[in-house]
């Protein structure tokens, strides 16, 4: 009985680890010993059931102390992760560990150790070959710093990988997964957030072998690209069955990384920004995992939006591998006028009653006169403009539409006491005076008075109305230190760049201006970044937009999709506490 009953106790719907796979509630009773009629057990075989009955007792109690400790240990890790959640992980100092001192839980541990990496790069050459690695240090330091995006650290990969299909960069995130490996990517180099800087080591993924316009829908207005290639060629390639790709951030930009910052450009005030023309992306996640967002319809609400969770997300969730983009009929008729104004305040109280007039513009663009200055001074354009705040403004639609709104501008323009009004319908004229806002930023870097002076830039945006007050503000901040500054933009959608030349002395002064216009613009509700991203330059300042908490929602759903933070770890949400000297200004 004591076997049998010690059996029913304990491994009721259960199975013994080495037994077969059966639990005791379910066996049959001839598997018990035999009893009443049955002939009766000699005084050896009930010896040998008892011993084996006391050994199957031990077995059960020990499985059975394995199993609670178990449950115990599960529980307590629940509890931790319970704590973690429930304590928010930014400000850092608000984490505490279990000595009451401040830390962050989710400390990246990373492996780029010499013979970690030596033994990696002899599985990279297996997927790529000897030609897809690169380790020149030159190159390696201008896939993580350049000079309108300086890296603060002085830590770059141990070596670039360059891939050409979604399967190899599947298969290169797999060994640095299995080897705790940090990756940054890298496709067109022009963003201006820090999000290129390799604060971790590890490698970058150079996407510009994957530059290949996959396929053309053109009945269905999309087209499948992988990630290195350009807007400027895309729309070479589309023009030639009119066709058009609205976003178009700097010269160089590529599609990999213009979802990465979910970019815009001069084109935003009537055709809207880069997430809205991605339909769906191809991904591979920290793991190698290989994930389609979506199909290709125009909607679709099948489950969370994962295409617009990466557009904006710098790299730091997923490598954007193809993307599924939505183009438009090439514009006819395009004009384009340049507007002089007396003062930016006025030029900017035009664009407002144009906003609020509904013109259908193509774009509206604003450069301040020390940026004119430097178009003049640049050499990039051969006309030579007014020294003076200038409206740049794009027309295309119908003959009679444009010339409606050449008119209505014109009126507008009259009304605030412009300086000159002139407009052109001819494709060279045109592609002369609208290189002048293109290249705008490259004519100013170009004005440096020393030439180890350096360039920081803003990208904030505020409701239409208070654009000519920030802009403003910001002149004085600048004008008051002396220092040699610039403001652009897109101000038709109440986003603009003031960019700061400053010497080494300067720094902190430059600084503290950028970091005031930013909390200028949060306190009139706008926001610090309207196109360029967050990257590594402005995670502490998205905080004081948007609150710990949205903080801290984001930094989980990166610890979802990247526990480890292998992907451009540090950029958008910080991982670690900040050091004193990286506190923002």
């Amino acid at each position: 009985m004591f076997p049998r009953s010690m059996a029913a106790l304990h491994l009721r719907g259960r199975v013994i680890p080495g037994s077969p796979n059966l639990p005791f509630a379910r066996m049959h009773k001839s598997s018990y010993p035999s009893h009443g009629h049955h002939k009766p057990l000699t005084w050896k075989s009930r010896l040998l059931w008892f011993s084996a009955g006391t050994i199957s007792s031990v077995a059960v109690l020990a499985y059975k102390s394995s199993v609670i400790s178990d449950q115990l240990r599960h529980q307590e890790n629940l509890c931790r992760a319970d704590t973690m959640r429930n304590d928010s992980t930014l400000p850092m100092k608000k984490t505490l560990n279990s000595f009451g001192k401040a830390q962050s839980p989710l400390k990246p541990r990373h492996n780029i150790t010499d013979e970690n990496m030596k033994e990696a790069r002899k599985e990279f050459l297996t997927i790529v070959g000897c030609t897809g690695i690169d380790d020149n240090p030159g190159n390696l330091k201008s896939r993580s710093s350049t000079e309108w995006s300086r890296s603060p650290v002085e830590t770059y990969a141990s070596f670039i990988v360059f891939p050409q299909s979604t399967k190899q960069v599947s298969e290169i995130m797999k060994v640095c997964h299995k080897r705790r490996i940090p990756v940054t990517g890298f496709s067109g180099g022009t963003s201006l957030d820090g999000a290129l800087a390799s604060t971790r080591g590890g490698i970058c993924i150079d996407f510009s072998r994957m530059n290949k316009i996959l396929e053309l829908h053109e009945r269905d207005m999309d087209v499948i690209v992988q990630p290195a290639v350009g807007w400027e060629d895309l729309n070479e390639y589309l023009a030639r069955v009119g066709l058009f790709f609205p976003p178009d951030p700097g010269p160089g930009a590529q599609i990999g990384g213009m979802i990465g910052t979910g970019c815009s450009g001069t084109n935003a005030y009537r055709y809207g920004t880069m997430k809205d023309w991605v339909i769906s992306t191809t991904i591979v996640l920290a793991d190698g995992t290989i994930v389609k967002t979506r199909n290709r319809p125009r909607k679709s609400t099948a489950g969370y939006d994962l295409t617009r969770l990466m557009v904006g997300s710098s790299g730091t969730l997923g490598l954007v591998t193809e993307a599924v983009l939505k183009v438009t009929a090439k514009p006819e008729n395009v004009q384009v006028a340049v507007i002089a104004f007396p003062s930016t305040y006025k030029a900017v109280s035009t664009v407002i009653d144009a906003v609020q007039r509904g013109l259908p513009l193509a774009a509206l663009e604003l450069l301040d006169e020390n940026t004119m200055s430097a178009v003049n001074q640049s050499g990039y354009t051969d006309k030579e403009y007014k020294v003076t705040p200038t409206l740049f403004v794009k027309f295309s639609g119908t003959k009679e539409a444009v010339k409606e709104q050449i008119n209505v501008l014109g009126a507008l323009a009259e009304k605030y006491g412009r300086e000159s009004f002139e407009s052109s319908g001819d494709p060279e004229e045109i592609d002369a005076l609208w290189s002048a806002r293109k290249t705008a930023l490259w004519s100013f870097i170009a004005q440096k008075r020393d030439p180890d002076d350096k360039f920081l830039s803003s990208d904030v945006a505020v409701p239409i109305s208070r654009l000519a007050d920030i802009i403003e503000e910001t002149k004085d901040m600048v004008q008051k230190v002396d220092l040699l500054g610039s403001t652009l933009g897109h101000v038709g959608d109440g986003n603009f760049h003031t960019g700061i030349l400053y010497g080494e002395k300067d720094k902190a002064v430059a600084e503290k201006i950028i970091a005031d216009l930013q909390r200028r613009a949060v306190e009139m509700e706008g926001t610090v970044t309207g196109e360029h991203g967050v990257g590594l330059a402005l995670r502490d300042m998205l905080e004081e937009e948007l609150g710990e908490n949205a903080i801290d929602m984001m930094r989980k759903i990166k610890f979802a999709l990247d526990p480890l933070c292998l992907l451009n770890c540090d950029k958008i949400v910080r991982v670690e506490a900040a050091e004193p000297s990286e506190e923002p200004a």
